[in-house]
């Protein structure tokens, strides 16, 4: 995936993650590597550009969710 196509999908996720209800974001979102990941820890991830936010969005983007 292409920087460009990486920052659409991050710009989906954000938009997403506005969405969601305060009370739901601690809610599991995705598994990556035999770990559960909530909407929280998947945007803190997300929003520092780290490696681990970098395979939330492959994930979800995968999976159909984004």
């Amino acid at each position: 995936m292409g920087e460009a196509g990486y920052d659409a999908l991050k710009a989906k996720f954000l938009k997403a993650y506005a969405n969601v209800l305060e009370d739901e974001r601690s809610q599991p979102i995705v598994v990556i590597e035999d770990r559960t990941y909530a909407w929280n820890r998947a945007y803190d991830e997300i929003k520092a550009n780290t490696e681990l936010g970098r395979k939330v969005i492959k994930k979800l983007h995968e999976v159909g969710l984004l």
